[in-house]
């Protein structure tokens, strides 16, 4: 037998690659260059940065130069009388109250809207899904809507001008979205976990607990970030319901550099930046589980 009609060993498979069908070519994915987006890219940074460096450098302007020159060439003497103003204004007896604003929501937020979309996720009932529909109306009513009735009945119960008139609104009108994000999370847990569990006797609060919070952190902290920011950045609740110093918070107290006869800009700007500087820092160390836990909404 000669050596052109010897036999052909047959290739063996790799285990899991399966061969490509009759006809079809082996597609190469490479990176290709998209200009479209790379400009739409540039133009959205201008348009978060700008406004940024501007406020920034008019804080460190002084009040007779803040409307005279251009707003975005760096200032020729650059001063920090302006955050020492806002430091001695009583800045830290504002950042302390929305501290506790933002903490006491959050609080509440996750005490309810845990359980709640636990609920909803694990019971399959009819009346079940009706309540969670029903819960998220509060999605599309608006909060200038109710705050006349708010205003009457926080007035009957003896809370108004206190803290508590402020958190408790604030943390009502962020479950509905709170709610949402954590079914869209607690709907990806798998069905066999919880099986697993209940083979072994374990209870539904000993699931919430051990299995379901566990494989839940990215849209608690989306949640938690969600809370902190509408508590935080709340203008509407704190105007209506208090009225003396004590329960003032961060965005009231920008007031104090707005008079009848002219507004202290460098000084107002300074606040500003002081008072976003917590929950920027809270944004950065959390914002990929931010992201992730925005993506699973809606889930499966």
């Amino acid at each position: 037998m000669s050596h052109d009609t010897l036999p052909r060993p047959a290739r063996t498979r790799e285990p899991g690659r399966e061969p490509p069908a009759p006809g079809r070519r082996r597609r190469h994915w490479t990176r290709r260059a998209n200009p479209v987006a790379g400009l739409g890219s540039i133009v959205w940074l201008a348009i978060v940065v700008i406004p940024v460096y501007a406020m920034l450098s008019a804080s460190l302007t002084g009040q007779d130069k803040a409307l005279t020159g251009n707003p975005l060439k760096p200032p020729t003497s650059p001063t920090l009388d302006n955050y020492s103003t806002v430091l001695h204004s009583g800045f830290g007896h504002l950042l302390s109250n929305t501290a506790i604003v933002a903490v006491a929501v959050v609080g509440i937020v996750l005490a309810l809207c845990v359980p709640l979309a636990y609920v909803a996720v694990r019971t399959r009932d009819r009346w079940s899904n009706t309540a969670f529909r029903l819960f998220l109306l509060g999605v599309a009513i608006p909060a200038q809507a109710v705050v006349v009735p708010l205003y009457l009945l926080i007035a009957q119960l003896g809370l108004y001008d206190t803290l508590l008139a402020v958190i408790l609104p604030t943390a009502a009108f962020a479950m509905p979205v709170s709610v949402l994000v954590l079914v869209g999370t607690l709907r990806d847990v798998s069905e066999d976990l919880y099986e697993a569990m209940a083979l072994d006797g374990a209870s539904p609060l000993r699931m919430l607990f051990q299995l379901t919070i566990p494989l839940a952190k990215g849209g608690i902290s989306t949640v938690v970030i969600y809370a902190a920011l509408q508590a935080w950045n709340g203008f509407l609740f704190p105007l209506i319901f208090t009225q003396s110093d004590g329960p003032r918070v961060l965005t009231l107290g920008l007031f104090t550099y707005v008079s009848q006869f002219g507004v202290n800009i460098p000084a107002l700007l300074a606040s500003v930046v002081l008072s976003g500087i917590p929950i920027f820092t809270v944004y950065l160390v959390a914002r990929r589980a931010l992201v992730g836990g925005l993506m699973g909404v809606g889930g499966k």
